[in-house]
């Protein structure tokens, strides 16, 4: 059916300004396509060769992920979410995988730091890594009981006999220097024993690396340990060793597989649709030349494998013109989040055949099938009658798009108006549907909603002058071609606002909250994190009357069925103290830091099913399970923290139990600087607005390229429009308007386009963001006006210039012939 024939090949040669805009389409569709397959390639595949356990042929950890598992049966599902921290093995386990028949020995590798007096952060291991590692001795000899080895930068001016100070999580410590290492970073060596003991998370350990005996494989020796440890430990040999050592992998490839699958779903779709829709109008657009095949007697069949094979010819080719540009794209994007830390520097990426065909095979399919939907009509009907529809447009609406496009709007209304009874991510999850379907529902009716726009919009040009009023009556009479136009500017509108808008409106209540709760007059921060002490020292500072610590990080809360990250402070200090210093404007319940107590932010809380009283299922930072009691709810989580409890009850389950910030009320920032690096609240806020960076420069990109995607559509598609209109631009020439004239009607018509589309889309995004925004914030989004105006702005000078343009060429070809 698709073998090339001659009339295709005919159309392509002869008139090939027809293709050019399906060819542009379907291109940029393989560039979306295909850079968002390489980020999800590359999430699948990331690895991180092994640096540390480069000489350890097998080395088991524990499963780095949350497990919640509902159901049972056939219905089981199993929601395995990575933890914040670290989870550890127990140390009996290192006994287990030493006594396999293949192991030489089985070590036990624990990391964690320690500080010298002067606040340097030296990291330390056990002294039994080294069989692994490498490290020998310049000086001196291997750590016993109450011993340390210590590379020559932490010793100093010091020597092998020496006794130092060093603060562990327990607090300072003092140790006999058994000897000197030569490395590089600070490091600090104890006893395998002590190692574990004074960690901060005692008779626990990162990882057990086994090495073999002579002549025994690593996956011999890999399957030996398994069998030995069961369920209790992963094991891993190989590149899969680099997953232990490096714990951003885990997020790197979350990050990854969410941009290339979620996004890259998103995107993907919008750019296969509108490539559709390109195809679909070039058909439309030679309505004449196939109403006269079929007067002259060509077949249904015929005029179907005509278009069919028109796609062959200029589908393939767009879609490998796309895919260089694509991977470009793709380099691009993967090396920003790299250059923003958010990807191991050691991950590469991956591009094989496997996006690139897909990307080819769904350009390609796509076309097919527009270029077969559009040719039903022109196919099946009959000669007399298709003369008659290409020269005037048919006005019944389709018995099949018109109620899926009712459908779909009113799923859209649905889901808005269920976004809107919900609070947190299910608020934002309920509204992600809102724009697919509004926009499917813009597409699926588009000549209907173009009338409507031509008629709303045309009431002010018809008393404009004559250009204007043709312009008007233009619209009016062609709304499929209007519809063409105004649905890419629709999405380029709608999704933009919808990923800007979220962030700005997000960061607009942090910063507030931000701004009212933190009463503090200085708080104390630390590169390598603050010492236990550091609150006492705080306090005695001149004139402090409040001094408190925080140990920052995350846990797991179990809301709606699923494990939601959610921002924690562990707090050294009295509630009172606490009060002082931040102001979390408690809204029911009372502060309290007792140990198995939780203050909670009222959303979370709501989210979670757990009101004051209750008992709220938290998985912390190495994933133990644990249900404290809600004490509070307060209302400021999102500008401090969502999680609020004693130190003590996060301090053996975070990597470093060292302090994250010490606030204070009174003192000076001269006396406080003995404690660590002092910020004012202005300089404090603005620091914690950097760590929100990368977020914002997600949505800015993610809003560049899809809206920058369909405002490209959107001016290929007028462009293809206008250039269509020859014959008509011409006739108008010819019964005596002038240059100017037309020109105007031109501008009007792209004028009315960029601002139905602009006021469909902004619908759209508001439809879509309040709801999301009154259960993610509790308030109406912030919408900066020089943002919305410059995306206004940018629709409005790109539909006037690619209607403006072709027209001018339009009508001097005209004028030429």
């Amino acid at each position: 059916m698709f073998v090339p024939n001659g009339l295709a090949r005919a159309a392509v040669r002869f008139k090939p300004a027809a293709f050019v805009g399906t060819f542009v389409a379907l291109a940029m569709a393989a560039l979306i396509v295909s850079a968002c397959g390489i980020l999800l390639e590359t999430g699948l595949r990331a690895s991180v060769p092994p640096v540390r356990y480069a000489d350890a042929p097998v080395v088991a950890a524990a499963d780095q992920r949350a497990h919640l598992v509902t159901g049972h049966g056939d219905d089981r599902e199993d929601d395995a979410v990575p933890v914040p921290g670290r989870v550890w093995l127990h140390n009996s386990l290192v006994a287990k995988a030493g006594s396999v028949p293949g192991a030489r020995a089985a070590v036990p590798d624990v990391t964690f730091p320690v500080q010298t007096r002067a606040g340097e952060q030296v990291t330390a291991h056990g002294w039994g890594s080294t069989a692994f590692t490498g490290e020998r001795l310049t000086s001196g000899q291997a750590p016993g009981a109450g011993e340390v080895a210590l590379t020559k930068s932490v010793l100093t001016n010091g020597r092998v006999g020496d006794r130092v100070t060093l603060t562990t999580a327990d607090g300072p410590r003092t140790f006999r220097v058994s000897g000197v290492v030569q490395a590089e970073a600070p490091t600090a060596w104890f006893t395998d024993t002590e190692a574990v003991g004074v960690s901060g998370h005692p008779g626990r350990v990162d990882a057990i690396a086994v090495l073999p005996k002579q002549g025994v494989s690593a996956g011999a020796l890999k399957s030996q340990v398994e069998q030995a440890l069961g369920n209790r430990a992963d094991v891993y040999t190989g590149r899969d060793r680099g997953t232990v050592e490096d714990s951003s992998l885990a997020e790197a490839k979350e990050l990854l597989v969410a941009l290339g699958g979620s996004f890259g779903g998103i995107a993907a779709t919008v750019a296969v649709f509108t490539g559709m829709g390109t195809v679909a109008l070039s058909v439309a657009q030679r309505a004449r030349e196939f109403a006269l095949l079929r007067a002259i007697g060509t077949t249904p069949r015929q005029i179907r494998r005509s278009i069919a094979t028109e796609t062959l010819l200029v589908a393939p080719l767009a879609g490998l013109v796309g895919l260089l540009p694509g991977i470009a794209l793709a380099g691009w994007w993967f090396g920003q989040l790299k250059d923003k830390g958010a990807i191991p520097q050691a991950v590469d990426l991956s591009v094989s055949y496997i996006p690139l065909l897909s990307a080819v095979g769904a350009v390609l399919l796509a076309a097919l099938l527009a270029g077969y939907a559009a040719a039903r009509r022109p196919a099946r009907i009959k000669p007399g009658q298709a003369l008659t529809e290409a020269s005037v447009e048919r006005l019944r609406p389709g018995w099949i798009r018109t109620p899926l496009g009712i459908a779909a709007a009113a799923g859209g209304c649905v889901c808005a108006g269920l976004a809107a009874s919900l609070t947190g991510e299910d608020a934002a999850n309920a509204a992600l549907g809102i724009v697919m379907l509004f926009m499917l529902a813009v597409a699926l009716l588009g000549p209907l909603v173009a009338r409507a726009c031509a008629a709303l919009f045309g009431l002010p040009l018809r008393g404009a002058g004559a250009s204007a009023s043709l312009a008007a009556a233009n619209s009016r009479t062609n709304a499929r071609r209007l519809a063409s136009a105004i649905t890419p500017i629709v999405l380029a509108m709608a999704f933009s606002s919808v990923l800007v808008f979220m962030h700005t409106s997000e960061e607009r209540v942090t910063q507030e909250q931000q701004r009212d709760g933190i009463v503090a007059d200085h708080i104390v921060t630390s590169d390598g994190g603050l010492a236990p002490d550091a609150v006492r020292a705080a306090s005695r500072a001149p004139e402090v009357t409040a001094a408190v610590g925080l140990l920052k990080t995350e846990v797991l809360v179990r809301a709606n069925g699923m494990l939601d990250s959610a921002s924690t402070q562990g707090v050294t200090g009295s509630a009172r103290d606490l009060a002082r210093v931040q102001d979390l404007k408690v809204e029911k319940g009372a502060l309290s830091l007792e140990r198995g107590e939780i203050a909670v932010d009222a959303s979370l809380a709501e989210n979670a099913g757990a009101g004051v009283g209750d008992r709220m299922e938290l998985r912390l930072p190495d994933g133990t399970k644990t249900s404290p009691r809600v004490v509070a709810t307060y209302e400021r989580g999102m500008g401090l923290s969502q999680v609020t409890m004693g130190q003590a009850d996060l301090a053996s389950h975070v990597g470093s139990a060292f302090l994250t910030e010490v606030w204070t009320k009174g003192g000076s920032a001269s006396d406080l600087a003995k404690v660590g690096t002092v910020l004012d609240r202005a300089d404090y806020t603005t620091a914690q607005s950097l760590d929100r960076e990368l977020n914002a420069w997600a949505n800015t990109v993610m809003a560049a390229v899809l809206g920058g995607f369909a405002a490209v559509a959107a001016a290929n598609t007028l462009v293809m429009t206008v250039l269509d209109r020859r014959r008509e631009l011409g006739t108008l020439r010819l019964i005596g308007s002038t240059r100017r004239q037309v020109m105007r009607m031109i501008r009007w018509e792209a004028l009315l386009v960029a601002l139905a589309g602009i006021a469909l889309g902004t619908a759209i995004a508001l439809a879509t963001l309040v709801p999301m925004m009154k259960g993610l914030t509790g308030q109406a989004p912030y919408i900066p006006p020089l943002v919305y105006g410059s995306f206004a702005a940018a629709i409005v000078i790109l539909g006037l210039t690619a209607a403006t343009v072709p027209a001018r060429a339009a009508i001097r070809g005209t004028l030429d012939a």
